[in-house]
């Protein structure tokens, strides 16, 4: 199952970014769900339908990275 120690992470950052996945793949579809910030950054070759992310970068993510 999904670790607790990974859970609560999760539920408690003030910031997540998911970055290359498509998020059908468990167990990180299920991870998101734990989310309650307001700081949800998506980092991903295309969109990801059914996240509310607050900023979506649309590009290969160590692309991106790498220019951060």
């Amino acid at each position: 199952g999904l670790s607790p120690a990974a859970v609560s992470a999760i539920r408690h950052a003030e910031v997540l970014i998911i970055g290359g996945t498509s998020l059908t793949v468990y167990p990180a579809a299920g991870l998101v769900r734990y989310y309650r910030g307001n700081k949800l950054v998506v980092i991903n070759k295309t969109e990801l339908p059914g996240t509310e992310a607050d900023l979506t970068i649309c590009g290969p993510i160590g692309q991106v990275m790498s220019q951060l």
